[in-house]
């Protein structure tokens, strides 16, 4: 575990203003700190072993490993003894994600980490070296190869994760209401911060009864739960990730009061803050 507050990467320092991404090539030989971002991360490991811990949960990390993570997840990569680490990494914003990709992302539960093996393997590397190549080299038709392929990665880990349920067109939540969406995309940008659902609804152009009736439906729960539940999701991982005060990690979360935040943490985990924060010790 880190001393203090994990960093905070940000998008002013990555992205460039006139892009949604930006691609790069790593090779890591010496720990990397915990830490996360408010952009998304797309990565896919080409060579070295070590292992990948991601909210608390270690992951093998190896070749053919391919990971995508929010701005609600930390993580930390630790080479191991005598072992380089190469791989692709794909940083970018929203407005990269359409519609379909925005729902399978937001629309599930747990961590898109994914090993490939064999000849699978091969395509996800296949894919990023294409991304890379058309960033280097940008030319007539580079944006539609870009989003292609970075669509058909992420429609990859999702089939490979078990999460392609299909849909059923008489779900009164499919396809999601663009409205709702945006109150997604409002939840995931603010829920640091103190959020309402008369902002998210004004955010989203919608009155806040018919705002919060629609979320229901689509989202299948409140929007007061989806909001805890974010804030939970990234409690707990600061809570694995660092030697915070839970008191910080309380208000770094968005939640107002100790109590309210021991209580929510239990109901959702069934132990406080502190005992979970033993138990990854």
């Amino acid at each position: 575990m880190n001393n203090g507050s994990p960093e905070r990467l940000l998008e002013s320092n990555y992205l460039l203003v006139s892009s949604s991404f930006r691609m790069y090539k790593q090779t890591i030989t010496d720990r990397i700190e915990t830490h996360w971002h408010d952009f998304f991360e797309m990565g896919c490991i080409v060579s070295g072993t070590g292992r990948h811990i991601v909210n608390g949960q270690t992951f093998r990390l190896q070749p053919g490993m391919v990971f995508l993570l929010t701005t609600a997840d930390f993580h930390e990569l630790i080479p191991d003894e005598g072992q380089t680490i190469e791989l692709f990494d794909f940083i970018f914003n929203d407005s990269l994600l359409r519609p379909a990709i925005y729902e399978s992302i937001f629309g599930q539960a747990g961590l898109f980490i994914h090993t490939f093996a064999s000849e699978h393997a091969q395509k996800m590397e296949s894919e990023f070296t294409l991304l890379w190549n058309e960033s280097q080299h940008w030319q007539f038709g580079s944006e539609i190869i870009v989003q292609g392929s970075f669509e058909r990665i992420v429609v990859d880990l999702v089939r490979q994760m078990g999460m392609n349920e299909p849909c059923d067109p008489n779900d009164s939540r499919a396809p999601m209401h663009p409205s709702v969406r945006k109150a997604l995309l409002y939840i995931q940008h603010h829920f640091r911060e103190p959020v309402s659902l008369a902002c998210a609804a004004d955010y989203a152009g919608l009155s806040a009864n018919y705002l919060s009736e629609c979320f229901r439906k689509q989202v299948g729960i409140s929007f007061q739960e989806y909001l805890n539940e974010r804030r939970l999701q990234f409690a707990s991982a600061l809570v694995r990730s660092s030697d915070l005060p839970i008191t910080e990690v309380c208000f770094a979360a968005g939640f107002n009061t100790i109590p309210h935040f021991d209580r929510t943490f239990k109901r959702k985990f069934g132990c406080s803050p502190r005992e979970y924060r033993k138990q990854g010790s």
